[in-house]
């Protein structure tokens, strides 16, 4: 007769994922750093659904934001079914999405853009460069979430913004990370210094993959990260 387990004590975090490198950037961390929290080699349990990318892609190049907010749903709904008790999404995209539906939810959120912005007023940043795809730079996501902290953000240019875009959906979310696009990013972020932010946000969740703080003219905020430790927070109850 085998042993039974123990009750776990920590929640079951559900993953709405949508890119793969992201999504696996969160779940590596989530699992990893569980084990500064919970002992060596435990972490809350953990469960995944995604939508291939592209099934995502169709309603956000139409602008139906509410049709990628009910994908999310219907992920959440799956991860429920599974024993999850609250949801989190790695991408950063699609909460444009998740914030016109997130009432009608079958469980309660970690909010990427929440989770960022509560870190850089710990920080105590004051004027923040945004980057990641077009959609989020030019989108609705964060601005609400960093005024309520009282932070200014701060985007690229509009050719920048173009040039992060093809890169993220031609390069990062297949995993290919060259020296080109590294320079590129770094040279957009010293600009962005030099208009005086304080701190640069990744948000995209494949651009922490790509550049490091010890990379960039500005200290950075990890969206990806971030996101993972606060859903590891709620978890643990830490």
């Amino acid at each position: 007769m085998t042993e039974r387990a123990s009750p776990r004590s920590s929640q079951h975090v559900g993953i709405v994922a949508c890119s793969a490198e992201g999504a696996s950037l969160c779940y590596r961390t989530l699992c990893v750093e569980g084990a500064q929290v919970l002992g060596e080699h435990d972490h809350p349990e953990v469960s995944m659904h995604t939508y291939p990318l592209a099934e995502y892609m169709r309603p956000i190049y139409r602008g139906d934001w509410n049709a990628v907010g009910d994908m999310m749903l219907s992920s959440a709904a799956k991860l429920k079914t599974i024993g999850a008790q609250f949801a989190i999404c790695p991408d950063n995209t699609i909460h444009q999405g998740l914030d016109l539906v997130r009432d009608r939810s079958p469980l309660p959120w970690v909010h990427i853009a929440e989770a960022v912005a509560a870190e850089a007023k710990r920080c105590g940043y004051r004027r923040v460069a945004l980057t990641g795809t077009k959609y989020l730079m030019e989108g609705p996501v964060y601005p609400p979430k960093f005024s309520a902290v009282g932070i200014e953000l701060l985007v690229p240019s509009p050719e920048e913004r173009q040039q992060l875009n093809r890169m993220i959906f031609d390069e990062l979310v297949y995993g290919r990370f060259t020296d080109e696009a590294l320079a590129y990013l770094q040279q957009v972020i010293a600009r962005m210094a030099r208009e005086r932010c304080d701190a640069v946000a990744l948000c995209c969740t494949e651009l922490p993959l790509l550049i490091d703080e010890k990379r960039s003219a500005l200290p950075t905020l990890d969206s990806t990260r971030l996101l993972a430790r606060a859903a590891l927070k709620r978890a643990t109850g830490t």
